[in-house]
């Protein structure tokens, strides 16, 4: 058995040579830098005494370590391929199994992955964003289904899946906790002014306003089938809707208590799981037909131009635009109390920005400011968060240029959001016209 050192290892010499006496050695080469090597033992009891004496002075057991430590050597140098037969399970032309094991790779070769298995580049598809038209967006709102918000949610995003939630905090904590991808909630309504709660809560998180909605609001008066006006001791709605309905329900002679309850189809809902015969509610049509009641009277609201505006919230904001009529609403406060809203507001007048609502809240953190004056003594001051919506764009340039000057005059400045203004066309007559 010829004896191999790694002094002495030449690849391209063995593997142009043969194999010595009692030896298998088989060699696959797939390419420049792509060789595989198998070395293969045979015991062959007949000529073990000659090759013995021959190649290692009858050290046998020795010379046959000394081969496959050198091939092990050899080996690593080399960067191995499994063959296509090796793959299939079979064993090279010529080589016998040492012991009757099968054929021993120095180097164990992992079987290559089928193309499909491999993982796929990202496709301009997977970069897209949400589609606009809310399919298989969640959408939050709060109340139950058949309030007036699931049908704005509806008229923002169709196609999307709503999600009612039992307050309006919870429906900006389900965006933010990533239950859902939007909500959305009512600001103001033409008859009953702005939803407070919504403009506080819009300052206490951290949710960006990217679209309005406005929605035509029509009220009707619904009670249990075979319930009669005159059996009513009481009605029951959400506070805007009761407020909404005031003069309309007197004038039908409706004089009965009226309570407050979270939501107008909710009302209809605790109506209906409870039989209450001697209770009508103040909901849209749609809780009529979703909890079997009656519609005792239909467009019961005060004024038929009766329209709510929601905002649409997201985790992330949009960016403006210029191709198309934009709103942006920012929220301010200054150290030294009011007499800063007269510079702001000419801030918009000298660029010709339209306001188009203006809403002071109580500053939370810093309800009274106190003024001292050696002559008349200590004056309390409310102090007031500011909240505008005006006509533009923040990528126009007279709208960054009039922020930056608001900025000048407040101690905190915030954008809410700059989105696309609904120009959906709606044809609400007033009572005077009818």
């Amino acid at each position: 058995m010829q004896s191999i050192t790694p002094s002495n290892i030449d690849l391209k010499s063995l593997m142009r040579t043969a194999s010595p006496p009692g030896l298998g050695m088989n060699h696959h080469r797939f390419g420049p830098s792509r060789v595989l090597i198998q070395c293969i033992s045979r015991f062959d009891s007949a000529n073990v005494n000659a090759n013995a004496s021959a190649a290692s002075g009858g050290h046998v057991g020795g010379a046959r370590y000394e081969w496959q430590s050198s091939c092990a050597i050899l080996a690593s140098k080399v960067v191995s391929q499994q063959p296509d037969k090796e793959k299939n399970g079979g064993i090279a032309d010529g080589m016998t199994a040492v012991n009757g094991h099968p054929t021993l790779d120095l180097v164990p070769v992992k079987e290559a992955k089928s193309p499909a298995a491999l993982p796929k580049p990202l496709s301009i598809a997977d970069l897209s964003p949400a589609p606009m038209h809310g399919s298989l967006l969640r959408v939050a709102y709060q109340g139950v289904p058949g309030a007036y918000s699931e049908a704005a949610a509806g008229k923002a995003y169709p196609n999307c899946e709503a999600i009612p939630c039992d307050q309006f905090e919870v429906a900006f904590q389900a965006v933010e906790l990533w239950i859902a991808d939007r909500a959305v909630l009512p600001v103001e309504n033409s008859l009953g002014g702005s939803i407070h709660r919504n403009y506080d809560l819009l300052l206490r998180h951290r949710l960006h306003i990217v679209g309005e909605v406005q929605l035509p609001v029509h009220h009707c008066l619904l009670a249990l089938p075979g319930v009669r006006k005159e059996y009513l001791t009481r009605v029951i709605s959400h506070p805007q809707a009761l407020s909404q309905c005031e003069h309309t329900l007197t004038k039908m002679g409706l004089n009965v208590a009226r309570e407050a309850v979270d939501d107008t189809a909710g009302a209809a809902e605790y109506i209906a799981m409870n039989n209450l015969r001697d209770t009508a509610a103040i909901a849209s049509a749609r809780a009529a037909e979703l909890y079997g009641l009656q519609i005792l009277a239909d467009g019961i609201q005060d004024d038929s131009g009766n329209v709510t505006r929601f905002v649409m919230l997201a985790r992330e904001p949009i960016i403006p635009r210029t191709d198309r009529p934009f709103k942006t609403s920012i929220v301010f406060a200054h150290d030294k109390g009011t007499s800063v809203l007269f510079k702001v507001l000419s801030a918009f007048a000298f660029r010709n920005i339209s306001l188009t609502k203006i809403e002071s809240r109580p500053h939370r953190n810093r309800p009274i400011r106190l003024v001292d004056d050696a002559n008349v003594g200590t004056a309390k001051h409310f102090e007031y968060m500011f909240y505008i919506d005006f006509e533009a764009s923040m990528a126009e340039v007279r709208a960054q240029n009039a922020l930056a000057e608001v900025q000048e005059f407040t101690s905190f400045l915030r954008v809410l959001g700059s989105y696309p203004m609904d120009m959906t066309p709606w044809d609400c007559p007033s009572r005077a016209q009818e």
